[in-house]
């Protein structure tokens, strides 16, 4: 069912209440601080947010609810902070750390919305039923190389498919692994604990993402057993009770990495890019971009074009062109 467009005068409406909340906050931030004592800073990991409700992890793994001054930009799950604290369990972030990534998606006043700090690792979930759909698959793996983040391509229900099915399904995703994009096929039924997975996210800070039936739940469960376990000690900590299960939350990996969920980032979209932008997400375009006869080339039918030339030559795959193509007509922004 298609989204209903907002009108101007809903959208002026939306941002107002908006403000309203984040003067709140702000407020609350600077009483907070003005409370401090002397006590030195901390560096500390955010691990929830919900709203205005930020959880900050410390060095020892003890978790602080803690409020925000506006002026130091948007906090997400993952963000490295400096903060303070101002009472048991509680504290003010006062700076963000530099990120090392930044993961955002289109928000309704046109500006991106962070999603998650920090990852480093996009795993894009796909599987035989639902097929994939469309070139959704493209569009994250522009999205992973516009943030500079590996990409994996996570083959799920396996067990859906013979040894025959298996072979088509894998052999038609093979130009993805010719350019360096490793596919891993995985079966919750035939291998519970997920290994491989695990070993990929090991020391890491990955996100699973991918059309609705392909089995991200699934997965995030089996990932984390202990996933009530860690709600429920999150819960305790801070008093976010039922919400802390819909919040953006980083959880604990026993392979020594995390995970950070949340519907958003779950679902998040490729927005609207720069066609440049788009050219250089495609990383086999590379080599041959800017060698185009015409500045402006569009890649489809323009004679000398270095990149349709390649793919004649059999160094672009022709779906990922016809990708491109396709990517070009819905994301960029004014298309010649």
């Amino acid at each position: 069912m298609p989204r209903r467009r907002l009108s101007e005068r809903q959208i002026a409406r939306i941002q107002r209440i908006q403000e309203r909340r984040r003067s709140k906050v702000e407020a609350r931030a600077e009483l907070a601080l003005a409370q401090l004592d002397d006590e030195a800073a901390r560096n500390g990991l955010i691990v929830v947010r919900h709203g205005a409700n930020l959880i900050v992890e410390d060095s020892e793994g003890a978790c602080h609810h803690c409020v925000t001054r506006q002026h130091i930009g948007q906090p997400v799950c993952g963000d490295l902070v400096v903060w303070q604290p101002c009472g048991p369990n509680a504290g003010v972030i006062t700076a963000l750390q530099p990120r090392e990534t930044l993961l955002s998606r289109p928000g309704t006043n046109g500006q991106d919305k962070p999603l998650a700090a920090n990852i480093s690792l996009l795993t894009i979930v796909i599987a035989p039923e639902p097929a994939p759909t469309g070139f959704l698959l493209d569009q994250y793996l522009v999205a992973a190389e516009r943030i500079g983040v590996p990409a994996l391509i996570l083959c799920n229900k396996m067990d859906l498919l013979d040894e025959t099915g298996r072979a088509a399904f894998l052999g038609g995703l093979e130009h993805y692994a010719k350019i360096g994009y490793p596919l891993l096929p995985l079966s919750l039924k035939q291998d519970p604990s997920l290994g491989p997975l695990r070993e990929h996210f090991a020391s890491r800070s990955g996100i699973l993402v991918g059309q609705s039936g392909v089995g991200k739940s699934s997965l995030i469960k089996a990932l984390l057993p202990d996933q009530e376990v860690q709600i429920g000690a999150l819960s305790t900590a801070t008093g976010l009770g039922r919400h802390t299960t819909s919040a953006a939350t980083s959880y604990r990996l026993d392979s020594g990495g995390r995970l950070i969920d949340s519907p958003g980032v779950r679902s998040f979209r490729l927005g609207a890019i720069e066609r440049t932008e788009l050219e250089q997400g495609f990383p086999e375009f590379r080599p041959f971009i800017g060698r185009c006869r015409f500045s402006n080339c569009q890649h489809q039918h323009e004679p000398e074009c270095a990149i349709l030339a390649a793919r004649a030559a059999g160094r672009i795959a022709p779906d990922r062109l016809l990708a491109f193509q396709q990517l070009a007509k819905a994301v960029v922004r004014n298309p010649d």
